[in-house]
């Protein structure tokens, strides 16, 4: 097919990969307007932020025209001037705690009713793994300790959140405490082994047996997310392509 011919459009582009795509162009044009000073790229910005916000309010399912636009003007609030106008991921922790067991922690999410491994965002102040701690006895009561990086993974592209973050994922070991959910943030929590997971359990197929081989003492490179091939449209072989992400609250890691 020449460079000028018109390809057929795929009708079934993921929902995360469009998610993806909306975020990415808000954050260039954020990025954008965060460091130039001419009125004339501002204005070509501002239209590539309405452009994305049509995509996600598109996603979202809400009143278009209105979500879109509140969108924009949210995102053109987040704009700061020079480096720290510079949009990047946001960080979040998660922690794979075992126990003598060989069994997993987990919570069901009070927000989305999804299970997974207890998560937060890193606070400022706090090491990664000191925020792993803290997470993990806040919202389950079980103090953990932090014994190493398991993995790096991308939220947005598991389907975790849809905010834009990088979650560091720590094997933990169980220390002390008691099972009691945080009235707030968990319906439930538990501890689980492989062949007695609950459901809906989010990206298990991706971390599930690097984390159960931490727990069981085996030690592995850290996991992470693949190069794409192309790396804007392409698919990693070890990625899942589930055509729709879960749904978790945007403020929530």
């Amino acid at each position: 097919m020449g460079r000028g011919s018109v390809r057929p459009v795929d009708p079934a582009v993921p929902t995360r990969t469009l998610l993806r795509w909306s975020e990415s162009l808000a954050a260039i044009a954020r990025t954008g307007l965060g460091f130039t000073e001419s009125l004339y790229e501002r204005e070509r910005f501002e239209e590539v932020l309405r452009v994305a916000a049509d995509i996600r309010a598109t996603l979202d399912g809400a009143d278009e025209a209105e979500d879109a636009e509140g969108l924009v003007e949210e995102w053109l609030g987040q704009v700061g001037n020079g480096i720290p106008g510079y949009v990047t991921p946001k960080v979040a922790v998660g922690a794979a705690v075992g126990n003598d067991k060989g069994e997993l922690l987990l919570i069901q999410r009070a927000d989305s009713g999804v299970w997974l491994y207890p998560t937060g965002w890193c606070d400022v102040g706090y090491s990664a793994a000191e925020v792993v701690v803290k997470e993990v006895e806040e919202e389950t009561g079980i103090e953990a300790e932090a014994v190493r990086l398991i993995a790096v993974l991308d939220g947005l592209r598991l389907g975790f959140t849809r905010v834009p973050l990088y979650s560091l994922v720590f094997y933990c070991r169980a220390v002390g405490g008691t099972l009691e959910p945080h009235p707030l943030e968990c319906r439930d929590v538990g501890w689980f082994s492989p062949d007695s997971l609950p459901s809906p359990l989010v990206g298990y197929e991706r971390w599930g047996e690097h984390v159960f081989a931490a727990i069981n003492g085996e030690r592995r490179d850290v996991l992470y997310d693949r190069v794409r091939q192309p790396m804007w449209r392409g698919t990693a072989e070890t990625e899942p392509i589930e055509s729709a992400p879960t749904a978790v609250e945007r403020t929530e890691a």
